[in-house]
């Protein structure tokens, strides 16, 4: 989970609003692993974000910042068909699981640049294909890879896929949630680290999370 520098992407104003930007977007996926896969009794995983926009120069380099660890599956099978009949049902379960997050964090970078702009947000304006230009062509590249590792029928792929989209949208566009991202996000901004670790997102996800209920 890697949130991509482009230069095209919607042109940031200074490089303080590019790390605004940055820290929506690893807010998203870091908010979706701990939330989701806690409600959806999955496995904990570690992660941690790593800030790159601390660098003198960092639009010289590809990514800006990422999530690190966050996936139930760390290496992709090369078929269902190779694996286990008891074991499909957990691997699929985790598949959906890791591509809802890995959605979530370019969906929840686009959410605060329409709320930034006072534009309308919804699924008929951004799509799967959009995310792209919100720092989110890592996070499809390994959505691709997911895919095709567990669907071989390209009708299935393309609907299944747009489910885990509107899964994602959901989730992002939920009240509490968003104020949760929003907290974790201003955090990321104000604590000036170049790494933040797992217990401190945790913490400060909990602590957001009891404070809109």
């Amino acid at each position: 989970m890697k949130r991509i520098s482009m230069a095209t992407h919607l042109n940031p104003r200074t490089q303080q609003e590019l790390f605004r930007q940055t820290a929506f977007h690893e807010a998203g996926h870091a908010v979706a692993i701990y939330l989701r896969n806690k409600h959806h009794q999955l496995p904990p995983v570690f992660f941690q974000i790593t800030l790159d926009v601390y660098d003198s120069k960092p639009l010289e380099k590809k990514y800006l910042a990422r999530v690190e660890g966050g996936h139930l599956i760390e290496n992709l099978p090369l078929s269902l068909a190779y694996l286990p009949e008891t074991q499909r049902a957990a691997y699929l379960e985790a598949f959906e699981a890791d591509i809802v997050n890995l959605l979530a964090g370019p969906l929840a970078e686009a959410k605060y640049i329409s709320l930034r702009d006072d534009e309308v947000m919804n699924r008929y304006v951004i799509n799967l294909q959009a995310l792209a230009f919100y720092g989110g062509e890592s996070d499809l590249e390994i959505v691709e890879k997911y895919i095709q590792c567990f669907i071989e029928n390209m009708q299935q792929r393309i609907d299944k896929v747009d489910a885990l989209f509107i899964d994602a949208f959901d989730f992002v566009n939920t009240y509490k949630h968003w104020k949760i991202i929003t907290n974790l996000a201003e955090h990321i901004i104000t604590c000036q680290k170049k790494s933040i670790p797992c217990e401190e997102i945790i913490e400060v996800i909990e602590r957001s999370f009891v404070a809109v209920l």
